[in-house]
């Protein structure tokens, strides 16, 4: 393979790279807790663009339940996030981990 051809290559995944994160801006995952009392939607860039929560998940004297419930619904959907993201840079990269990618 000459250099020219490497540089087309290397700058047709880059096109593709730019694409895939666009993309990932706009696809949102969702993760939940307590079968769906609470859910919470994510970009694929991780931010949260809805939080949803069910009028039986408020207990005012127990806080702590339903923030722990908010935390594992956030968990949830960043490793959603994560592994819905990785699926798709890898299918860009061929697989080849490149510093500072997901």
């Amino acid at each position: 393979m000459n250099q020219a051809h490497l540089m087309a290559q290397f700058k047709k995944m880059q096109a593709e790279m730019v694409k895939a994160q666009k993309e990932l801006a706009e696809t949102v995952v969702t993760g939940s807790a307590a079968g769906g009392s609470v859910t919470v939607e994510m970009s694929c860039d991780t931010r949260v663009k809805r939080i949803r929560i069910a009028k039986d998940a408020v207990d005012p004297d127990d806080i702590e339940t339903l923030e722990d419930l908010v935390t594992v619904a956030v968990n949830e959907a960043l490793r959603n996030a994560s592994e819905t993201s990785q699926k798709r840079m890898a299918s860009v990269t061929g697989g080849m981990r490149i510093p500072g990618m997901p």
